[in-house]
């Protein structure tokens, strides 16, 4: 069971997955200066994605999807690698890959947070 702080967490890491897309939105010009869609179809898009963004919670990782796709895992309590809270790039539809951690939501690191998922390793 996800307790509130971790609720809290997931919510704040929707807020920056949504702040990314939208922040792409300006980088093509698909909004006006009020940060308004331009086209009905963009608003539609938009809602889509903002709508489509969901957390699916199994025994160790909530799962973050987007749309039809996985986005990323965040690991839930005790873990041998990782802290409870850590962000995990997805390796598949049902697993995370393991090799490290790309922030942590309970301490609001969301500097590796893109709207595609959480960044590749440098």
């Amino acid at each position: 069971m996800i307790d509130y702080k971790m609720e809290t967490a997931l919510d704040a890491l929707k807020t920056a997955i949504i702040s990314d897309y939208t922040s792409s939105y300006s980088v093509y010009s698909w909004q006006d200066s009020s940060g308004t869609p331009r086209t009905e179809i963009q608003a539609r898009m938009l809602d889509q994605f903002i709508n489509g963004i969901r957390f699916d919670e199994g025994s160790k990782y909530v799962k973050v999807v987007t749309g039809g796709s996985v986005w990323g895992f965040i690991v839930k309590g005790k873990d041998a690698k990782f802290q409870p809270g850590d962000i995990l790039k997805a390796a598949s539809w049902a697993t995370p890959a393991r090799n490290k951690a790309r922030g942590n939501v309970l301490n609001g690191d969301f500097s590796w947070v893109k709207w595609t998922g959480p960044a590749y390793l440098i």
